[in-house]
């Protein structure tokens, strides 16, 4: 029997809730304070879309989930590379709107 997905999508949407929270707060590019939370917080984000089902991800095609899982180990394992608080704040903007659309409509197609 295999676990259930749904509180994996709702931590996501509470993580983006709490990323969008730090933003907020300032910028990531000179408080390292919210450049941490804001790292720590796309590590918990990318773990738990590990969790989620293979064939519910592939309905959606556009969000990349490998990549995204790949993010989750440059993270854990701090191999930052070219990871700064410029990408970072990149990847906010420009990944998180439609994972979060996406997030949402796994729930409530479900």
């Amino acid at each position: 029997m295999s676990k259930p997905w749904q509180p994996y999508a709702k931590h996501i949407l509470d993580t983006i809730a709490k990323l969008q929270r730090i933003q907020a707060r300032g910028n990531l590019e000179k408080d390292e304070v919210l450049y941490d939370a804001t790292l720590r917080n796309l590590q918990t984000l990318s773990e738990a879309t590990q969790q989620l089902p293979e064939a519910l991800k592939a309905g959606f095609p556009t969000i990349p989930w490998r990549a995204i899982s790949g993010f989750r180990n440059i993270l854990v394992h701090n191999y930052l590379g070219n990871i700064d608080p410029i990408t970072i704040a990149a990847v906010l903007s420009q990944h998180l709107p439609a994972l979060e659309d996406s997030i949402k409509t796994m729930l409530r197609d479900s």
